[in-house]
């Protein structure tokens, strides 16, 4: 009976030690005095290296001392497809890139941080996949760098599926909607025609499409220097820029996006209520360049 009680605060320990850890958006890979193009070489070669796929990059901003690497990965691709409210967001993971005082800063976004907000209830069903998608990316990125230190603020695992910054703010489940098309292939087309025209100075940095499930997304640099990121980075942070590009997902014939004052937060969760203040106009802005993309 002792025996079967000690077992079970044990159990019960390491459930809440479990549940209450705190988890960062980024991990950081290390420093280099490399340049930015040399670095943005490595790290695709050791992505392709390892069974990874590059999807696309650029620089945030069209700033030269900024570099994302977005990618992906076939079993994570086909995980995250299976959860239907919009789950594809999950099968994109970036390496981002800042040069500053002549070295440059290499990190990504950590995949238990990113799977539990985007996948919520449904991540314990393919726990596996992303212990071994998480264990894989780090063994690629070992020949870059060796710290692997998480960064950028902190949620406590268990509150990542219900993430909100504060109260009255959005959650994951309410997006916003760009537009409603009559078909799947109408969505992408406009879509896809709009970016290729850099309509609202926006620029395509990948797409990701599945055709059996009528759902794509779409990775949008935002470049207008007015409201864009030239505005936005420099004031909540450009060591974050591994958040970057922000996402359309089209799913059958709806376009949505993540509202702003969620995607934002989740990713810069650090934030002060006072920083958040200054770019009180940024989700809207975000949602107004987006919406003209699929009109």
């Amino acid at each position: 009976m002792k025996n079967l009680i000690l077992i079970s605060l044990v159990f019960f320990t390491v459930s809440f030690d479990l549940l209450a850890q705190e988890l960062s958006p980024y991990i950081k890979i290390g420093e280099s005095t490399e340049s930015v193009q040399e670095l943005s070489e490595k790290v695709i070669s050791a992505l392709k290296d390892n069974s990874f796929a590059v999807l696309g990059s650029y620089n945030p901003a069209n700033n030269s001392s900024l570099r994302v690497i977005a990618f992906t990965r076939s079993d994570l691709s086909k995980a995250s497809i299976k959860v239907i409210d919009r789950g594809a967001l999950a099968a994109v993971f970036k390496v981002g890139l800042v040069k500053k005082n002549n070295k440059v800063t290499i990190s990504y976004t950590n995949p238990d941080y990113i799977l539990r907000a985007y996948l919520r209830d449904s991540y314990d069903a393919f726990g596996n996949t992303f212990k071994i998608f998480s264990a894989d990316l780090k063994a690629a990125f070992s020949t870059i760098g060796n710290e692997f230190v998480p960064f950028g603020g902190t949620v406590q695992a268990d509150k990542l599926k219900k993430y909100h910054y504060k109260i009255m703010m959005p959650y994951f489940t309410d997006p916003v909607v760009l537009n409603e098309f009559a078909s799947f292939e109408e969505g992408v087309k406009t879509i896809e025609n709009a970016l290729n025209s850099k309509e609202g100075n926006t620029k395509l940095v990948y797409k990701l499409i599945y055709n059996n499930a009528k759902v794509a997304v779409f990775g949008v640099g935002l470049l207008n220097k007015e409201d864009g990121e030239s505005y936005f980075l420099p004031i909540i942070g450009e060591d974050h820029v591994a958040a970057l590009p922000y996402e359309i997902i089209l799913q059958d014939k709806v376009a949505t996006m993540l509202h702003g004052k969620y995607r934002l937060a989740l990713h810069w969760p650090d934030l002060s209520m006072g920083t958040f203040m200054k770019i009180m106009s940024t989700p809207g802005d975000i949602e107004d360049a987006l919406e003209v993309l699929c009109q």
